[in-house]
């Protein structure tokens, strides 16, 4: 292996970049680089991978080959694409969440399992037509706490047995092309009731429970070839009471390399979520990583300061040398499944380059008509409604004021809604006055009109990274009490957690017409209210 020691340890770490291609476009500052820092790290230390946040399909295109132009070596570019590439990337596909295909496979399962797969195929050529190369999914988190406030939606279900058969078949989609496929979070993040990007959650079970139950998904998808495993940031007291997953030997080289037999790369979640930058410098952190086993350090709170730490930690004989050249091995050897022409003889030698990505070529992938149909498909197959369907509107001069009153996390971080997104276009034509909430406003009783109203509640929840709760806010609930007192609720719609949908249902009068859909994206706006108008 011709690489100095501080390029071995620079090929474990993979750093986060925003997809837009200029500095003032950059929306998160403290995690992703100006340009100049960023081509620093890949040109002159040699960091081995960039996970890849914001910006449309044929931005993140020019992008990928923006970064191989600078980088030492051939690199990993991944992104967090559990819902497709369109999740993240506007323009491309975006999916309704995995757990959607869990509930279409309580009544249909073989039509699931084919969704499954599908979706992992759609996924797996747009990631690759915009060149990207490492899919950090599926999700096979069993779900089976309805508080849990950062996985929810993003499993594929409440059982071991269904989130291991969705998942294998997302993986075994993807094989379709030479991408990567991750399976997280080890070993297991769903029994949780706090947000590992805020602080460090712990998990009671004994060894068999985790064993019975947590592990099941993730034996299934090594047997399935999955290429990578992330750890959860997350105690474990059966098998380490000291360290989280993460940075525990004991479960990474143990649990998952020798008792579960994985050969694949195992990588961290990111390093700087709290329940690790809040307990562990970011000089110790990586350290401890590589100590447990971890292939590929992602996200450190500093590169540079990672890369200096693992090799210090060599030189003084803590860490050995066979230790990191077997990970890099290994991410060698995830990189010539994605680079069939590299030749690792010789790693500053980049492949021959892939065909140039056209306008026409990337418009035609990334809206194929199989990816639409598959989309709809699911969205109307998981719809759930009750109530007097369709909502009729009244006519007249006597008719109500109308409002459309919409609730959401954070109107400033809110991808889904614009004036054009049906939740707000297709209420406003017929008549609605426009409302929008989110967790910053301040409602008092004043807020509702005096004069007679009848409003349609549309309430966008779901569990979400850094959001620390997958319930309504205090906010959003003294709404819906309100309405409900006095008599103005003319339809609900809840877009996302099913969870939420149970938790409201013994409030609804039964004649209130409701939808529930797990999607959010414009396409699921469309349906749901196309279902409850009888459009």
């Amino acid at each position: 292996m011709n690489l100095s020691l501080a390029e071995q340890v620079a090929q474990m770490v993979v750093v986060r970049a925003s997809g837009y291609l200029f500095d003032h476009q950059i929306r998160y500052p403290v995690w992703e680089p100006p340009a100049k820092q960023l081509q620093h790290w890949l040109q002159d230390l040699g960091v081995g991978g960039v996970l890849l946040v914001d910006g449309s399909a044929v931005e993140i295109a020019t992008r990928t080959q923006q970064l191989q132009s600078w980088a030492k070596f051939p690199l990993l570019l991944a992104a967090d694409i559990e819902e497709g590439v369109g999740q993240r990337f506007a323009g491309a596909t975006w999916f309704p969440p995995p757990m959607a295909l869990g509930a279409l496979a309580g009544s249909q399962p073989q039509k699931a399992v084919e969704a499954a797969q599908q979706m992992g195929k759609i996924t797996a050529l747009e990631a690759q037509a915009i060149g990207l190369n490492w899919i950090l999914a599926p999700v096979v988190d069993v779900n089976n706490n309805p508080d849990n406030p950062v996985i929810n939606v993003r499993s594929f279900g409440e059982t071991p047995a269904t989130v291991s058969r969705l998942a294998s078949a997302f993986i075994e989609g993807c094989q379709s092309y030479p991408v990567l496929t991750t399976a997280k979070h080890f070993p297991g993040h769903g029994d949780t009731a706090i947000d590992s990007h805020l602080e460090l959650p712990t998990i009671p079970h004994s060894a068999q429970r985790l064993d019975e139950l947590e592990l099941q998904p993730f034996r299934e998808a090594i047997s399935n070839g999955v290429d990578a495993v992330m750890s959860a940031h997350l105690l474990i007291s059966a098998w380490d009471d000291q360290r989280p997953a993460t940075l525990s030997r004991s479960i990474l080289t143990g649990q998952l390399r020798q008792k579960l037999g994985f050969n694949g790369l195992i990588v961290t979640d990111a390093l700087v979520m709290g329940a690790i930058a809040n307990q562990y410098s970011p000089e110790e952190a990586p350290v401890l990583a590589v100590e447990a086993g971890a292939d590929i350090i992602l996200m450190p709170v500093d590169p540079e300061v990672a890369i200096r730490s693992v090799c210090d930690a060599v030189v003084s004989g803590r860490i050995s040398q066979e230790r990191i050249r077997a990970s890099v091995q290994r991410i060698w050897k995830a990189k010539t499944k994605v680079y069939p022409g590299w030749n690792t003889q010789h790693p500053a030698l980049f492949p021959p380059e892939a065909e140039k990505r056209s306008f026409s070529r990337l418009s035609q992938t990334l809206s194929s008509s199989l990816a639409q149909t598959t989309v709809s498909g699911l969205l109307h197959q998981t719809l759930k409604m009750g109530g007097s369907l369709p909502l009729e509107l009244s006519s007249g001069t006597e008719t109500p004021q109308l409002r459309n009153v919409v609730i959401v996390d954070d109107l400033l971080n809110c991808r889904f809604l614009g004036n054009h997104t049906p939740a707000i276009a297709f209420p406003t034509q017929e008549g609605y006055q426009l409302q929008l909430i989110d967790s910053k406003n301040q409602l008092f009783p004043e807020s509702l009109p005096s004069e007679p109203s009848l409003t349609l509640l549309q309430i966008f929840l779901r569990g979400n990274p850094f959001r620390g709760s997958a319930d309504l806010t205090q906010v959003g609930e003294n709404m819906l009490k309100n309405l409900l007192k006095m008599g103005q609720l003319q339809a609900l719609v809840i877009y996302g957690s099913p969870y939420a949908l149970e938790r409201f249902r013994p409030e609804i009068p039964p004649h209130l017409p409701y939808v529930f859909s797990f999607g959010q994206m414009p396409s699921a706006q469309a349906i749901a209210l196309k279902t409850l108008f009888g459009v």
